[in-house]
């Protein structure tokens, strides 16, 4: 069985926005868990002093992070004003075509790098 994909962005929430955001947040939260059957886990995080939010998704494979861009794409779009995303990184071998999506969604959302890291040891449960 191959491990699933784990993916992972950072952002900074844009000053006075945080309560905006919240709902926002909760928003993409209903909207996946309606429309993407195949995400095992979707969770936002905020750190301690509410000023970066953290996106955490498992994916059991890239086909699924894959349809995962294409259907939020839209949905993602309303975060571009209340957040400057850093970085997404994904762990798990993904396809050159949610490489690029990514990269277009790190684009839309702020200056973000993205970094994939490709599975070398482990097992799956």
């Amino acid at each position: 069985m191959a491990p699933p994909i784990v993916y992972v962005d950072v952002s900074a929430i844009r000053e006075g926005k945080r309560e905006e955001l919240e709902a926002a947040m909760n928003h993409l939260a209903r909207f996946v868990e309606a429309h993407m059957p195949r995400v095992a886990f979707y969770g936002f995080f905020l750190d301690d002093a509410e000023a970066t939010m953290t996106v955490v998704a498992v994916h059991p494979d890239s086909a699924s992070l894959e349809f995962h861009i294409d259907k939020g794409n839209e949905e993602f779009r309303k975060f571009g004003d209340l957040i400057d995303l850093s970085r997404i990184e994904v762990y798990g071998d993904v396809s050159d075509k949610v490489k690029d999506r990514l990269d277009r969604k790190a684009q839309m959302l702020g200056r973000g790098t993205v970094t994939v890291h490709a599975f070398h040891a482990g097992f799956v449960r």
